[in-house]
């Protein structure tokens, strides 16, 4: 009777679908119904990113024709949007695949209906990442500078460089994510390759990689899916780690600092928590998958936002401890500039997106409203996008010397660019929802079954 009722309210609280759980052959008709018949919903998304790629083309054409004199980068703010958007992607990027290893560590039911989206975002958003560099090179053709490799014109890359660790580093997290990954998507691969005939059906059979479901398969899936979600769960910390010290190895005020490491982990986690709420909410009603993606999950989320927003929010608020703290007048003044100077605007920006507007998930009326969460997930990618900003431009802008400080204001070549790597996200995100189940059918069946054979 107990577990009854605490069903019930449960079921009244999140609202719940009343009625007998989802099959296991519901689930499978559910969730691949999207790769079979997209909804025009579909159609309509994978336009208007289409249009926003078109336009972050032709910006990047006209920048390659007349030079990186297009763009507001000037001496000494030598890293303007394109640094600022790529290491808000890598962020990105470096929090997918942990929620999901992390989740799956613990054992959390929840994670079932949101583990797919988040690896498959880390995957996109280290393409989106990648090409940041080279769009920030101005003169593209000169890529191949950046890979560390031994030339015959004996011409080394520079091993203490920061930025030779970063193609180490996130060559290597791309490598595991994108192995973690694919490794979760066999099971439900090989039922595609059983469900479709034709073309289809040999493209999922050879991705299947032989998969039969056998007691055999089983086991050596978990126990390798295992060792590799405790593999990416230290390789994360440590690759974003490596990213933070791009900033802090140098003697720039506001960057030399011991806390960048645990910053930069904690807003990752916190920036890729918001984009997994932000993706799977349009995804949710797009495909209509309201009976396996619930109010449940959105608020476990949310709270794990709410958790992660204060984290970060003491971050910003050591930062200013530790200048006081240095008695650097240097550092002070970097700092209070910062708060009160010519970029007061984006810091505090930054603030209220980050720090005030995810109090609002200490309600539970706003964690189970999904316009609302939807809206302030919004507000946390703007104010994770300035935090960058605030972090790389204002220091560089103010630096030691008051004969070399200047002011940077972005062109509308670099603001395209930067509207258009969403595009670029969202496309390949949608191209994936089309082509690849977007929940893993896998785990909801055995969540399904556990239900079922329990009583629940």
């Amino acid at each position: 009777m107990a577990a009854r009722r605490i069903t019930r309210m449960a079921t009244a609280e999140y609202d719940i679908p009343v009625g007998p759980p989802p099959s296991l052959a519901d689930a499978n008709r559910d969730i691949s119904r999207p790769i079979e018949t997209p909804p025009w919903r579909f159609w309509l998304l994978l336009s208007i990113c289409g249009v926003g790629i078109l336009a972050a083309g032709t910006a990047w054409m006209i920048q390659i024709r007349n030079g990186i004199g297009v763009t507001g980068i000037n001496n000494p703010v030598s890293w303007g949007v394109y640094i600022v958007t790529f290491v808000f992607w890598v962020g990105i990027a470096h929090s997918g695949t942990l929620i999901s290893a992390v989740l799956y560590l613990v054992r959390s039911g929840w994670r079932t209906t949101i583990n797919r989206a988040a690896e498959a975002m880390t995957i996109f958003a280290v393409m989106t990442a990648g090409l940041f560099p080279l769009i920030h090179l101005g003169r593209v053709w000169y890529f191949y500078y950046l890979i560390p490799y031994p030339s015959t014109r004996l011409i080394w890359p520079n091993f203490r460089s920061p930025l030779v660790w970063d193609m180490f580093a996130i060559g290597t997290y791309f490598t595991i994510s994108l192995v973690f990954w694919y490794l979760g998507l066999i099971p439900d691969v090989a039922m595609l390759r059983d469900k479709f005939t034709g073309l289809r059906k040999k493209i999922y059979g050879m991705l299947a990689l032989g998969w039969q479901g056998s007691v055999r398969d089983w086991a050596h899936y978990r126990r390798l899916y295992l060792y590799l979600a405790g593999i990416a769960t230290p390789l994360v910390l440590s690759v974003h780690s490596v990213v933070s010290w791009d900033f802090a190895m140098g003697i720039v005020p506001g960057w030399h600092s011991t806390i960048f490491a645990p910053y930069f982990v904690a807003g990752a986690i916190f920036s890729g928590i918001a984009m997994v709420i932000t993706l799977m909410i349009p995804l949710r009603w797009a495909f209509g998958l309201e009976r396996y993606i619930t109010k449940y999950h959105f608020d476990n989320m949310a709270k794990l936002l709410l958790f992660t927003s204060l984290i970060v929010g003491y971050a910003y608020a050591m930062e200013y401890v530790l200048a006081y703290w240095s008695a650097d007048p240097i550092e002070i003044e970097s700092f209070r500039w910062r708060a009160t100077g010519y970029y007061a605007g984006p810091f505090w920006i930054m603030v209220f997106c980050n720090v005030v507007v995810p109090m609002s998930l200490w309600f539970r009326r706003t964690r189970n409203s999904l316009a609302a969460l939807f809206v302030v997930t919004i507000f946390v990618n703007i104010g994770m996008w300035y935090e960058r900003f605030v972090i790389i431009v204002t220091s560089i802008a103010h630096e030691y010397e008051p004969g070399g400080w200047g002011i940077y204001v972005p062109s509308w070549v670099e603001l395209t660019i930067m509207v258009g790597s969403f595009a670029w996200f969202f496309f390949w995100f949608l191209l994936f929802t089309k082509t690849l189940p977007t929940i893993s059918i896998a785990e909801v069946k055995e969540h399904l079954a556990h239900q079922q054979e329990h009583g629940h």
